[in-house]
């Protein structure tokens, strides 16, 4: 019987390993020989997660090909990696990937790093600050005190407490986009939001258009539910979206959805200005294309000039009726990852037909977490979370650019005006390289390709900017220290991090 559970094409493992471009090498630089080379790749890809553990990989012809290199060569690098514990096989049933014994499993995700974990490993990998004290206490305290009459109820509301969706819609009405209660729908987080709406609109195969980089949950989440991935090309620097290239996408591709993140985008930090709303909105209306805004960003404005109403309006304020635009809202970056409250806000009949599709999915999302969000909405409680909340970013992004001029000159980047995350490349270096040296160098960081789509971004890695201070320095040294690591070629037997608490 198999082992395997999914299989690689040998164009598409072609395309994830001629990806990983390192820097050149210097003068008397020793490369590995290509069967190491290639046996190093595929690891990489294992332990990234870009190649799930237990998929078939192609036969050794049929890679040998693919790459253009011997069938030696590509049998050498598969007894590599039976050696070391990255391969099985079986006569008659190929060779699937693995991990060695007592190594952790990959996420294929950005899965935050466990709490005994925090002492030696700097974890700049979830895009996540603490909660914003004492705000969360304040907020469960009161969803306490309003509970009693809901306990009294089945506790059953699949488009979520009336209370909250009233809210919600004010929210929306108060920013200029007249917004019902029956045109909202409060979610499990924003990606329960989107794998709903996924669910509803695209079936298996259907095209998404997606922005290039783009968030990596979302991503995998569409891979998983068997879409096709559309990447559309930011425009260069901070500047938002590359309007000519979204327009040609839309009506040569006609994808069924185009997700998009226009404040403050993940990863980047970019901000999709007013005109390049509006077009993107006629565009997709023109296309048919359901045009899908993740705004669980937009309150996370750091430059003081956003203060007084210098912010873009909203994407659906330039379609109000939802017919076109359906958005997407959450508490988790702008308070607090642990309250897993999202919202859709689109026309009735799509929240009705969310709403009923939702009977065979998660029932509906938790009560006392609603009440807790509605406590701080109507009290003032979430302006002020989110004020503190922006403070502590705004240093924090600050500390982490100077650290990181200071310790990798050579790595280039743009500052955004808000958000959680820089967008940064990595001096020539391979992000999947630095990411394995950055976990025995005691950081954690994700590698540019977990946010494109077929191998693109090699060369990139992405900061959150969720440490400050005395921490950051710390980060900022231990990626140079990692990127030493790849510099020099070095595959492992790194000097185990020190414990850092500040």
């Amino acid at each position: 019987m198999a082992q395997w559970t999914s299989a690689v094409g040998a164009a598409q493992l072609a395309r994830l390993l001629t990806s990983q471009q390192d820097r050149p090498a210097g003068p008397g630089t020793r490369r590995p020989p290509a069967y190491r080379a290639l046996a190093d790749g595929v690891r990489l890809l294992v332990l990234e997660g870009r190649v799930p553990v237990a998929a078939r990989l192609p036969a050794e012809r049929e890679l040998a090909l693919a790459l253009s290199v011997s069938r030696t060569t590509v049998a050498a690098a598969y007894e590599a990696l039976r050696g070391e514990g990255f391969l099985e096989s079986r006569r008659g049933a190929g060779s699937w990937t693995a991990v060695p014994a007592g190594n952790p499993v990959p996420a294929r995700g950005l899965e935050p790093l466990p709490p005994e974990s925090l002492g030696s490993v700097i974890d700049l990998g979830c895009a996540s600050l603490p909660a914003p004290e004492p705000w969360l206490t304040r907020a469960v305290r009161g969803a306490l005190e309003e509970l009693p009459p809901y306990a009294h109820t089945h506790g059953d509301y699949p488009a979520g407490l009336p209370a909250l969706r009233s809210m919600i819609a004010e929210r929306y009405t108060a920013r200029g986009i007249p917004t019902m209660p029956e045109q909202i729908m409060v979610t499990t987080g924003a990606m329960g939001a989107i794998d709903a709406i996924c669910h509803l609109f695209a079936g298996r195969g259907e095209r998404i258009a997606v922005e290039s980089p783009s968030y990596a949950n979302i991503l995998q989440l569409m891979r998983e539910a068997g879409a096709r991935l559309v990447p559309v090309a930011m425009a260069a620097g901070l500047s938002g979206w590359d309007m000519d290239r979204w327009r040609q996408i839309l009506r040569e591709a006609a994808p069924r959805i185009a997700y998009v993140v226009a404040d403050f985008h993940n990863p980047t930090g970019a901000l999709a200005d007013e005109d390049q709303r509006r077009r993107l909105v006629d565009a997709a209306r023109s296309a048919g294309t359901v045009l899908v805004a993740d705004e669980t960003m937009s309150e996370l404005w750091l430059d003081e000039d956003f203060r007084d109403g210098g912010m873009p309006r909203p994407v659906c304020g330039f379609d109000p009726a939802g017919s076109t635009v359906i958005t997407v809202g959450s508490a988790s970056k702008a308070f607090w990852a642990g309250m897993r409250i999202g919202w859709v806000r689109a026309a009735p009949d799509v929240i009705r037909s969310l709403v009923a599709a939702r009977a065979y999915a998660d029932l509906g999302t938790p009560v006392l977490e609603q009440l807790a969000v509605n406590w701080l909405f109507s009290t003032g409680g979430w302006a002020e979370a989110v004020e503190l909340r922006r403070v502590q970013a705004r240093e924090n992004r600050d500390a982490l650019v100077a650290a990181l001029r200071r310790e990798l000159p050579d790595w280039e980047f743009e500052v955004p005006r808000g958000g959680l995350t820089l967008w940064v490349r990595a001096g020539g270096l391979s992000g999947s390289r630095l990411a394995e040296a950055g976990e025995r160098a005691g950081v954690r960081v994700p590698s540019g390709p977990r946010f494109g789509v077929d191998g693109a971004f090699e060369g990139y890695v992405r900061l959150p900017f969720t440490v400050g201070g005395a921490v950051a320095d710390e980060a900022a040294a231990r990626l140079a220290a990692a990127a030493r690591l790849v510099e020099s070629g070095a595959t492992g037997g790194a000097e185990a991090p020190r414990t850092f608490v500040a």
